[in-house]
């Protein structure tokens, strides 16, 4: 293949293979893919996908490999078209308060660049330091700053997309405001690399806050009480900047990597940020708030002591990696019913006998329930053998050689989707459905509705090779987990 420029590259090295193979949900595809690409510029892609499109090959778009459902997984005969190259902040305007980014830009480094003109691109996704805004895109990314600023779709002004076919098509504007024609940029954000390749973003920015934020740390008795004040917070008419929400279990496992003391303070730990020229009396009345519900209250502007307990937030990921396999799974109800749902997960963890972390968004009513598997405890197979010792997930063959999840751990997150979605709730808050989810997705949004966004998706992709396998179900129903 001689579709990049002489800056792109082309590699079947083993080692950019077997790297493709997965993403950070840890499930690997059952080979390699055929070979991946990497763009430096929008001549690349467009090469790329138009004779991908001629030879009806299937192309998986890729930027950091971050992504937690599977969305990034390449397996045998696809081509991996990786978009970190594409990394330039094309523009960065003060007066307009928008940047113009490549999708291999790293949110973190957006954030950065932005607050030397005062102001800051407001999504923050707790891995916001390696995910790349190409990746955020696709899956409409959330984060911890979603209560009061939004997440990734709220941001994105416009988009540069390459269609399979190799054509450019632009979307949306420059202003903050245009309602001309049918919003495909919001169409396009969040759909998870299948209807085409994002090759710039004009993304909004926003003034940093005056003052300096106001950082509240609660402890609890056990992570329902945590989830019950956050309601408090709420129903009080206080809008944090965050509010976050780690279990007993996220507590200790930071307090063992990290040699914290969290654990001994509480259960559960709520943590919320207020910001503005009022953040000192938004903290006191969220404090107030949350006070009946909680053991201990702290109330901090010291910057140092609040990027303490930030730092913790947006490691408690990598620490629950250190005691196993985790599965992560990311599930939104209604904020009304979020205690609910913390009380829940709990049970459902009892009940199937399995190891259940929770930390959630709380603000948004999304939860992140991460099941924990000891690979020494792990068994072959998940009971839908596929003949080679592997096992199908959403209609992907997961790696035989790999270690596979317990029946009961499937049962149970089986039981946490069930339960999300009798309360109203959703399968995916912000990681995106990808290849984890697909066995789901028809009982929240019906069959009437898969079958239109199967349409809707061949008219973007007539033949069907962008991400394929990935979001929606097969026509024909999958087998049952």
């Amino acid at each position: 293949m001689r579709a990049a420029t002489s800056a792109g590259s082309v590699s079947q090295d083993p080692a950019d293979l077997t790297a493709a193979r997965a993403d950070r949900s840890g499930w690997p595809s059952p080979a390699p893919p055929a070979v991946v690409v990497r763009a430096a510029g929008v001549d690349d892609v467009r090469a790329v996908l138009r004779l991908a499109h001629e030879y009806r090959v299937p192309v998986v778009p890729r930027g950091a490999g971050t992504g937690l459902a599977g969305g990034a997984v390449a397996g045998p005969g696809e081509l991996v078209l990786s978009l970190e190259r594409m990394n330039r902040i094309r523009e960065l305007s003060p007066a307009d308060m928008i940047a113009v980014v490549e999708p291999g830009v790293r949110a973190a480094e957006l954030d950065q660049a932005a607050a030397a003109h005062g102001l800051r691109y407001a999504p923050d996704p707790a891995s916001h330091d390696i995910s790349t805004l190409g990746g955020n895109i696709a899956t409409n990314a959330g984060g911890l700053r979603c209560a009061k600023y939004g997440v990734t779709r709220e941001a994105v002004l416009g988009l540069d997309v390459v269609l399979p076919g190799g054509d450019l098509l632009r979307t949306g504007r420059r202003t903050v405001k245009g309602v001309t024609g049918y919003d495909l940029t919001a169409l396009l954000v969040g759909s998870e690399g299948t209807l085409g390749v994002v090759v710039a973003a004009a993304l909004r920015l926003q003034p940093i806050p005056p003052g300096q934020p106001a950082t509240v740390a609660a402890y609890f008795r056990d992570a329902h009480a945590a989830a019950a004040a956050a309601g408090a917070v709420l129903a009080a008419g206080v809008t944090p900047a965050l509010l976050e929400l780690l279990d007993a279990r996220f507590l200790a496992a930071l307090d063992a990597w990290r040699g914290t003391d969290l654990r001994a303070r509480g259960q559960a730990l709520l943590l919320a940020q207020t910001d503005g020229s009022g953040a000192e009396a938004d903290a006191d009345r969220l404090a107030a708030a949350i006070r009946e519900h909680a053991t201990v209250v702290e109330i901090s502007t010291d910057p140092a002591s609040a990027d303490e307990l930030l730092a913790a937030r947006r490691l408690a990921l990598p620490a629950i990696e250190r005691l196993g396999r985790p599965l992560i799974e990311d599930v939104a109800v209604p904020r009304s019913r979020l205690a609910d749902m913390v009380e829940a997960i709990a049970r459902i963890g009892e009940r199937h006998d399995v190891v259940v972390a929770a930390l959630a968004h709380a603000a948004d009513g999304n939860l992140h329930p991460i099941f924990v598997v000891d690979p020494a405890e792990a068994v072959a197979g998940t009971g839908t053998g596929t003949g080679q010792g592997g096992a199908e997930l959403g209609g992907a063959v997961l790696d035989p050689g790999a270690p596979q999840v317990p029946e009961a751990v499937w049962r149970a997150a089986d039981e946490v989707f069930t339960t999300a979605l009798e309360m109203g709730g959703t399968l995916t808050g912000e990681h995106g459905v990808g290849l984890l989810k697909r066995r789901w997705v028809a009982a929240e949004l019906g069959d009437g509705s898969v079958d239109l966004q199967r349409r809707l998706r061949a008219v973007f992709d007539p033949r069907g090779i962008l991400n394929r396998g990935k979001v929606l179900p097969d026509p024909v129903s999958t087998a049952a987990v």
